[in-house]
């Protein structure tokens, strides 16, 4: 068995609040994982394209206020 499929098979034997508490967890886990991701993007110039385009869009004057 993978560790995928023994993982698999311990959620699916949390009982209802167990499932919450693991479900909490793995969003955090995850948003986490994603502000990690974000910020090494954003240090070695990954987002320096679309924030060049966005710029020039506002510029352009083809923006709007939210």
């Amino acid at each position: 068995m993978t560790k995928l499929e023994q993982i698999e098979k311990s959620v699916s034997e949390l009982d209802a609040d167990e499932l919450q508490a693991f479900a909490t967890w793995f969003h955090e886990l995850q948003a986490k994982r994603w502000d990690i991701q974000f910020a090494q993007d954003a240090e070695n110039g990954a987002l320096d394209a679309l924030a060049n385009s966005a710029l020039a869009e506002f510029k352009a004057g083809r923006s709007r206020s939210l």
